[in-house]
């Protein structure tokens, strides 16, 4: 095995040019890699930052005679949501969107 490691060593010598590819394709790709993997695992992989992550739920506002389905409230009928509160242990509230960037 030694005398492999030997041969390896002086054939990437003699060849300079293959040497930097090889070596800047496996850097890429161990950083891509890694970069990935540490997405999936702050998204995916690890709990949620809750006791009971099982039990959260998502209540939403559907107004049928409006057409207005799984729609948004005001933060007057949060706080009346808040006060009324009988069945949850705490209701919060959160706000998302998306965008679209161009140019």
């Amino acid at each position: 095995m030694l005398n492999n490691l030997r041969y390896s060593i002086r054939m990437l010598r003699k060849s300079p040019g293959f040497t930097v590819v090889a070596v800047l394709t496996l850097a890429l790709g161990i950083g891509a890699n890694t970069a990935i993997f540490s997405i999936v695992n702050a998204v995916l992989l690890r709990p949620l930052p809750y006791r009971e992550p099982d039990r959260l739920v998502v209540v939403r506002e559907n107004m049928p005679k409006m057409k207005f389905f799984a729609g948004t409230i005001t933060a007057g009928q949060f706080l009346d949501y808040k006060a009324g509160n009988e069945v949850f242990s705490d209701i919060v509230a959160f706000n998302s969107f998306g965008v679209n960037l161009t140019g």
